[in-house]
């Protein structure tokens, strides 16, 4: 790996710790407030954690990390020997994070490019692996901020939520489609589009928009090499059937990566959430 830049990312990329180990990417945790305490993601509070506070009604937020601990984070960075940071976060339109990162940014003692993929999860996560490859490839900031950019163009995620409640008191969906969504009972099929979530499809059952969901990747992905990442919350068994489809469906699959998301974007999601993100190599 290339000494001189360093990749950074937030905890909501949802990457496997030893392939973040590997290519020394490193991530700044967001936080989660559950009632009157503040936990960071991925170390103080787990997805299990917060799917039994939603389950009990447990009044749960999510907030931004400071500027401060982006500043720790670049300082550590430049210690360590790296010239120069790419820093890569969850679309803009979600969170304060990106905004966070420019402020340290402009102390920071070594360049430091902030990007706002527009994505989440590990739309997010492969944009960080392509910078992290691009630096271990010989490149520069300005290689690994364009490879980061180019995944981020030809990656696409879809998901399932049992209701759309839970976005709604968040503000990551208008109200108008969160009733639109919810009329009749219907079960809503979501995706990334232009950094913001928005709904897609609406189905009778959860059965019948699980098999759309599948269906939905499948086409995406085509026969070209893909990744694919299934992620869930509280809902393994979902997440493994899911899996094993795309792995006889998807011809031209590389790597394929099964997660639980972590408590932030579970926040927003609640408990049986199932998404599919697609990038191509």
């Amino acid at each position: 790996m290339s000494r001189h830049v360093a990749i950074v990312t937030d905890s909501t990329a949802y990457l496997p710790p030893r392939t973040m180990e590997r290519h020394g990417i490193t991530a700044v945790p967001l936080t989660v407030v559950l009632g009157d305490q503040a936990l960071e993601e991925g170390t103080e509070i787990s997805a299990r954690s917060l799917a039994v506070a939603l389950q009990k009604r447990r009044s749960v937020t999510t907030s931004r990390p400071s500027p401060e601990v982006f500043a720790e984070t670049y300082r550590a960075a430049a210690e360590a020997g790296a010239t120069g940071v790419v820093s890569l976060h969850l679309s803009a339109e979600f969170s304060g994070t990106y905004d966070a990162a420019l402020l340290a940014a402009k102390e920071a003692p070594v360049p430091v490019r902030v990007v706002d993929t527009g994505m989440v999860a590990m739309a997010l996560g492969f944009c960080a692996l392509a910078a992290a490859e691009a630096t271990e490839a010989g490149g520069g900031l300005d290689e690994a901020v364009l490879a980061a950019e180019r995944r981020a163009r030809v990656t696409s995620a879809y998901f399932y939520v049992d209701t759309l409640d839970y976005l709604r008191r968040g503000g990551r969906i208008g109200a108008a489609q969160a009733l639109f969504g919810s009329a009749l009972a219907v079960k809503p099929l979501l995706q990334l589009d232009d950094g913001r979530i928005e709904l897609l499809e609406k189905v009778r059952t959860a059965s019948r928009a699980i098999a759309r969901l599948e269906e939905i990747v499948a086409e995406k992905a085509g026969a070209g090499a893909v990744d694919i990442a299934v992620h869930h919350l509280a809902a393994p068994e979902r997440a493994e059937r899911l899996a094993e489809r795309l792995r006889e469906r998807v011809p031209g699959l590389v790597d394929l990566h099964v997660s639980e998301v972590g408590a932030v974007i579970g926040a927003h999601t609640g408990p049986g959430l199932l998404g599919a993100v697609i990038s191509a190599r």
